[in-house]
């Protein structure tokens, strides 16, 4: 973890006025792929939704395809889909970890 750069992060949002707090925070919860502490163990998400981009494309390896996945992710679209295989094509290893776990966990 690049400790430096987080600190100065913070310093930079601490000095920020009401306003662009609010603005930064509008920015931040309209990204495609979220990962945020705490929720899906930190794992990334679709926006504001507690959805893994690991568990669509466990979905997705298994054969579901995307009308399947909108089916049964209503509240997904078409673009978050995409911002899923795109961050999946990003961060490969990472997300093939989290894939081997989510398949252990289900198998029981």
């Amino acid at each position: 973890m690049n400790t430096r750069l987080v600190d100065s992060l913070v310093q930079i949002i601490e000095s920020l006025t009401p306003e662009e707090r609010i603005f930064l925070q509008q920015r931040l919860s309209n990204q495609p792929i979220q990962v945020t502490v705490g929720i899906c163990g930190g794992q990334p998400r679709i926006r504001n939704t507690r959805i893994p981009v690991s568990t669509l494309v466990a979905f997705r390896q298994q054969g579901a395809d995307e009308e399947e996945l909108l089916r049964n992710y209503p509240t997904l679209t078409h673009n978050d889909l995409t911002a899923a295989w795109t961050y999946y094509e990003q961060h490969r290893e990472q997300l093939n970890r989290a894939i081997i776990t989510f398949v252990e966990d289900d198998d029981g």
